[in-house]
């Protein structure tokens, strides 16, 4: 099986340009949001993308065709809560800004709901989301109990807002799939973050020959473990089909 994966692995290095898309949409407060739509197929569920503190949608430049070829239409989101990477400028948080709208990481939450009702309408399937660092948080605790979500792809999420929200106690009872990539030094307090949630659900990865890198840029291809963190992602996608 680990080499059918590793075939699987090679063939997405190999990949040519998905078909991508600049799109917008309202928020739950009508702030544009601006997000890449990399569509794999008609009729593919969705995977929608959210970066991490001070990023862009850039964050999954590299990613999201790659995320394709495992069979999902990817939806790469600008939060307001971010700056740019990849050379690509967030342009949600400049708008956010531009209007004097609040860009804090909490305030962010407004445009991953109106990302996850964008992509359930637009497939009428349940999608999965994948965060990183501040929004793998917030995706989680979006997860809970919400019929749109199918699981959860989560790099790197921790206890980033302070007494503002407490992420182990919201995420209580969490019930549905959930993949966790951490570094080394982010181990340690997993147990703690899901201590209240059915281990059974989650399955938590760090590469054994390596630190790891914290966030989902521990995809690209510039990270030495990549492989090793896009083989455990493929065989989470492979159990929650």
């Amino acid at each position: 099986m680990k080499y059918y994966f590793l075939t699987i692995i090679l063939n997405l290095f190999l990949i040519g340009a998905s078909a991508q898309k600049t799109i917008t949409f309202n928020s739950k407060d009508s702030l544009t949001v601006t997000a890449d739509l990399y569509q794999a197929g008609t009729n593919s569920p969705y995977m929608v993308l959210f970066h991490q503190a001070n990023y862009s949608r850039g964050e999954y430049k590299e990613s999201a065709p790659k995320l394709n070829k495992l069979g999902y239409n990817c939806l790469a989101v600008d939060l307001r809560s971010g700056n740019e990477v990849n050379y690509i400028k967030n342009n949600t948080a400049l708008l956010a800004r531009e209007k004097n709208m609040p860009v804090e990481s909490l305030s962010a939450i407004a445009d991953m709901k109106a990302a996850i009702d964008y992509a359930y309408q637009k497939s009428n399937k349940p999608v999965v989301v994948f965060g990183s660092s501040y929004s793998a948080s917030l995706c989680l605790v979006l997860a809970k109990n919400n019929p749109k979500i199918k699981a959860v792809i989560a790099f790197s999420p921790g206890e980033y807002f302070d007494t503002k929200l407490n992420v182990r106690d919201s995420i209580a009872g969490l019930n549905i799939p959930v993949f966790v990539a951490v570094s080394e030094i982010e181990v340690s307090y997993m147990k703690e973050l899901f201590s209240k949630v059915d281990h059974r659900n989650v399955t938590i990865f760090k590469p054994k020959n390596d630190a790891g890198v914290q966030g989902s840029k521990a995809l690209w291809e510039n990270n030495p473990s990549h492989n090793d963190y896009w083989l455990a992602i493929m065989q989470f996608i492979e159990e929650i089909k």
